[in-house]
């Protein structure tokens, strides 16, 4: 796993274009993932929520869009600048505030959100079971929480056109972009295939379970790609 320092590092070198290239690089599949984490919200209008790992602030732009107040939360204060920026430039019918902070040790006091939502963080986190309990812990009993991951396609077909893509187009593709890009470029795939090897999918239902969630559920997009999970928290 990769540490917090370098999640900071990687993310800063990728603020003010991040949407876009993300969308160009995942073969425009980054959008509709975002769209279906927030269509999986149960939170209706005024409901707070929290988004860990908000980046440039596409989730917590969609949330508020949809009436409920957000916090968004992230290690990279390039990200933050660039998640204020977009905010600036929408029309939206909730707040959305934004915090400089980190998953593991949320400023926030127990069961304060009705669900809380992560994209793309458990690969720069070492104990990926304390952090979910973490995450779990400011979640109110009954709410949500729900998370976007990158996912490794299987199959005869699919799984080869996945390897090639991640360790040799995207990397390709990547350079052109900026330094910044570069870096992740080389970095996603192994990232994501290191994740996987040390923490299969039941392996994480189960660590959800174990931060004291259930009513498990796992949606694969874009032919297993990506992948959003979901639980409740206990009452």
């Amino acid at each position: 796993m990769s540490s917090p320092q370098f999640a900071r590092r990687l993310f800063d070198g990728l603020a003010g274009d991040y949407d876009r290239w993300a969308q160009r690089l995942s073969l425009f599949q980054y959008l509709r993932w975002r769209r279906f984490l927030v269509s999986r919200c149960r939170v209706g209008p005024g409901g707070r929520v929290l988004d860990v790992c908000t980046g440039a602030g596409g989730v917590a732009i969609e949330l508020a869009r949809r009436g409920q107040t957000v916090v968004g939360v992230d290690l990279s204060r390039g990200m933050l600048t660039s998640a204020g920026d977009a905010l600036q430039r929408c029309q939206l019918k909730g707040p959305v505030h934004l915090v400089e902070g980190a998953a593991q040790r949320l400023p926030f006091p127990d069961g304060c959100f009705e669900a809380v939502v992560f994209t793309f963080l458990l690969r720069y986190v070492e104990a990926i079971g304390e952090t979910l309990r973490e995450l779990a812990r400011v979640v109110q009993p009954g709410g949500q929480l729900l998370s976007l991951e990158f996912a490794i396609p299987r199959g005869p077909l699919l799984g080869p056109l996945w390897l090639a893509y991640t360790r040799v187009a995207l990397p390709i593709a990547s350079a052109s972009v900026s330094p910044g890009w570069r870096r992740a470029g080389r970095f996603l795939g192994p990232s994501i295939s290191r994740l996987y090897d040390r923490c299969p999918t039941d392996r994480l239902a189960a660590m959800w379970r174990s931060a004291g969630l259930g009513q498990i559920k796992t949606h694969y997009l874009s032919l297993g790609g990506a992948m959003v999970m979901e639980g409740v928290k206990g009452r």
